[in-house]
């Protein structure tokens, strides 16, 4: 399959999820990121809003909340066309719908945080294989944002999540595409 195929078709299952397996997998989700000691360490992290059947990391966001760990989401940048700012994220943030009819917060009135002094960033995905690659939406905002992950320096973690189901035995890379340091499943956390 190609990768667009390959995209309609794990999209098409994770929409078909009863709500009663996505919540289950929420809890499996944030049980399974408290076992990384890393990143429970971390005290910026950007999680995003689910969408489109994407496993939902709302209840890790609460809980980092309250340990007292700033949360980041994901915003479409205004001025850089194609490229995500990470926003700080309470319960009281202003939040508008984006072009794609995501919930993000207003980038008027937030915290900005740039990507590469967060902890760790989680990502959401179609698909992942065993080496860490990551099969996104296709709009290759995360790959832009990341870039930098290919210089030197200080780096995010960055933790793909997804249901157990999106894993694929390999998955084609292309050379601008940043791999992931982790997976976190509702059942299990992969270091790369």
């Amino acid at each position: 399959m190609n990768k667009s195929e390959l995209r309609k078709l794990i999209r098409n299952k994770r929409r078909n999820l009863s709500l009663r397996r996505r919540q289950s997998a929420a809890r499996g989700l944030l049980s399974t990121l408290r076992q990384s000691s890393q990143f429970m360490a971390g005290k910026r992290v950007a999680l995003y809003l689910s969408n489109d059947g994407e496993i939902d990391p709302q209840l890790v966001c609460d809980d980092l909340e309250q340990r007292g760990k700033q949360v980041f989401l994901p915003v479409l940048h205004p001025l850089r066309k194609g490229h995500l700012s990470f926003i700080r994220y309470t319960r009281n943030s202003r939040m508008k719908r984006n072009r794609y009819g995501i919930s993000e917060p207003d980038f008027r009135f937030g915290q900005h945080a740039n990507a590469r002094y967060l902890s760790s960033v989680c990502l959401p995905l179609v698909a992942f294989d065993q080496r860490g690659n990551r099969l996104g939406m296709g709009g290759g905002y995360y790959d832009r944002t990341l870039e930098f992950m290919h210089q030197p320096g200080h780096k995010p973690a960055l933790i793909g999540c997804a249901y157990e189901f999106q894993q694929l035995p390999q998955l084609p890379a292309e050379a601008w595409d940043i791999p992931l340091t982790a997976i976190a499943t509702e059942a299990a956390f992969r270091r790369f």
